[in-house]
């Protein structure tokens, strides 16, 4: 017999069936999808009849479960809050790292504040520097005045 449009591989070969084979309902075929969902739909059927009539037994449960009954200690159950539950009044507790966060922040503001009026340790040194600067700048400009002043009257008395 031939083999057909495909030739053999080592995985498989197909197979046909033959009249009679089909007429009898024995094909050595494969079972389609659709006829297997078929049969489990079938058992299925058979098996929620049985349930129906062993109704009053108690599922045998395997191992330990029949003994102890347990629920997943990991499983966490989400807890919605409604709006009208939420209370508005309670101050919503800050973490460690906001909280540091916000301290940070008022401390340097208020470092700030005392550095503006002069307060600080830092803000007297810069004030001193700055008033040394101060004196320094005037009595420079003091000098350049007297040599103007100066080179001034040695023109005018060359000039005589």
């Amino acid at each position: 017999m031939g083999r057909g449009k495909f030739k053999g591989k080592p995985t498989g070969r197909r197979n046909f069936s033959t009249p009679e084979e089909m007429i009898a309902g024995t094909s050595a075929r494969p079972r389609t999808f659709k006829q297997e969902e078929a049969e489990n739909e079938e058992r299925e059927e058979s098996e929620h009849e049985s349930e129906d009539e062993s109704e009053g037994e108690v599922e045998k449960k395997k191992g330990a479960e029949g003994l102890i009954e347990t629920a997943n200690p990991n499983l966490v159950k989400p807890k919605s809050l409604k709006a009208r539950d939420a209370d508005l009044n309670k101050a919503s507790e800050l973490s460690r790292r906001e909280r540091e966060e916000i301290e940070k922040q008022r401390a340097h503001e208020h470092y700030m504040q005392l550095q503006e009026q002069g307060k600080t340790e830092q803000s007297k040194k810069d004030l001193e520097r700055l008033a040394m600067i101060r004196q320094q700048r005037a009595e420079a400009a003091k000098k350049r005045e007297e040599e103007k002043a100066a080179k001034e009257q040695k023109k005018a008395v060359a000039r005589k």
